[in-house]
């Protein structure tokens, strides 16, 4: 459970009415149907004018993914690639075959078996950015519906209250409605401004978040293929992939690195540097 969410979308709602309740307003005049109606209603229907049936549905079915917390296992990945290039260094690319069935990420399998096919490092690099490319544009479409819908909820907003302006019109032979009636009118106002900045808006950015966290996830296994396919030093590949990596993951990778690597290389030594801190020095063999 992603927490933040959860206090940004409660603290939002509470200022509101948090806010409404220290001028002195009553709770039930901001909870009008006709005003939820006309803006989130009207919301939907604009969205779904402007957007297919499967992107809806994406988006959908993206809208759990804010509310979780995401594993970020990049970490993992760079030492499965080091696993990998040690592998293909002792006994060949085609040795990497036998391991496709239990690799559970997608474009590492799709990258090893073009490389195992003959491909060239080059020729790997550019079928998979071309394929990346098109998978983050798809990957985008939950967000862009949701920024979609934040444009159009404020409008829809003053839409809600011209019409109920207007129902107030026909009451300016009783002074005694007046007040309340343009107080009603103006609640799908708030609720338009109050939908699309702290419920739309904000969620499509942290679907954008996402997205780009998983993009650098995608690029790192990317160079990490085609330093395999090149023939890389696995020492030199995760020296460069670790860029990658947010701080946290990267201050534990050597000691991780270096334990995989004395699993997979007996002759493999560690060296300690006092003022640096922990780094792993293998020999090139």
């Amino acid at each position: 459970m992603d927490k933040a969410t959860v206090l940004g979308l409660l603290l939002g709602l509470a200022a509101v009415a948090g806010g409404h309740l220290l001028e002195g307003g009553s709770l039930s005049l901001i909870f009008q149907a006709t005003a939820a109606v006309i803006v989130f209603g009207g919301t939907a229907a604009a969205v779904s004018l402007s957007f297919p049936p499967g992107a809806l549905l994406t988006a959908l079915r993206a809208l759990p993914r804010v509310f979780r917390t995401p594993r970020d296992d990049s970490q993992d990945q760079l030492l499965r690639l080091v696993e990998m290039a040690y592998r293909a260094r002792r006994d060949g690319l085609l040795a990497l075959e036998k391991t496709l069935a239990q690799e559970p990420d997608p474009l590492v399998r799709r990258g090893v078996e073009l490389l195992v096919s003959g491909f060239s490092a080059a020729e790997v690099r550019e079928i998979l950015q071309a394929e990346l490319a098109r998978e983050h544009e798809a990957a985008l479409t939950p967000a862009r519906v949701f920024e979609a819908a934040g444009g159009y909820a404020p409008t829809l907003g003053i839409l809600g209250a011209v019409l109920g302006l207007i129902q107030v019109m026909q009451h300016l032979t009783e002074p005694a409605k007046l007040g309340t009636g343009v107080a009603v009118a103006f609640v799908a106002t708030i609720y338009g401004v109050a939908g699309a900045n702290l419920v739309f808006l904000p969620l499509a950015h942290k679907l954008r978040l996402q997205e780009a966290r998983e993009r650098r996830r995608r690029e790192m296994l990317l160079e990490g293929l085609v330093a395999l396919g090149q023939g890389e030093h696995p020492r030199l590949m995760a020296e460069r992939l670790q860029s990658h990596l947010p701080e946290e993951l990267r201050r534990s990778l050597p000691e991780l690195l270096s334990s995989k690597v004395f699993r997979l290389t007996p002759k493999a030594k560690r060296s300690l540097s006092k003022n640096a801190g922990p780094k792993t020095t293998l020999s090139r063999g």
